[in-house]
């Protein structure tokens, strides 16, 4: 069961190789100790698309030594919300877990010029969803 304390996000694409890379680099950047983040892909691939590292890179967020790690059912199920980037079907699904599908373009196979977007895309969505689920305390 989720640790409801600490809301937990568990970011979900084909490859974990761009979309949710960058999607949980932005929520482990913005939110810190305040959230917990995974990332997986339903087909993970070799490495991190470089040109996603790259424009990372340019927003002051490093993920050059991150990896592609295998999407399990126990990582569904230890997470308060699973935000899929076109994963289809292959994402479980699990009574009070809450799930958001991010339609986003797919960087694979592309320049840095056109990863710059979807960068910019996702990083606007998890501002949103960090103040929803983690929002700073204001005195």
């Amino acid at each position: 069961m989720p640790d409801t304390a600490t809301p937990s996000v568990l970011f979900v694409c084909v490859h974990n190789a761009g979309r949710s890379q960058m999607a949980a680099a932005f929520l482990t950047h913005l939110a810190g100790d305040r959230v917990r983040v995974r990332s997986a892909g339903s087909a993970p691939a070799d490495a991190i698309n470089p040109a996603v590292v790259d424009a990372m890179a340019e927003v002051g967020v490093d993920i050059a030594a991150e990896v592609p790690k295998v999407l399990t059912v126990e990582a569904v199920q230890a997470s308060d919300v699973v935000i899929t980037m076109g994963c289809g079907d292959s994402c479980p699904v699990f009574p009070g877990t809450r799930y958001l599908d991010w339609e986003l373009s797919d960087p694979a196979g592309q320049g840095v010029e056109a990863v710059r977007p979807i960068r910019d895309e996702i990083e606007r969505r998890v501002r949103g969803l960090v103040d929803d689920i983690a929002p700073v305390a204001r005195p």
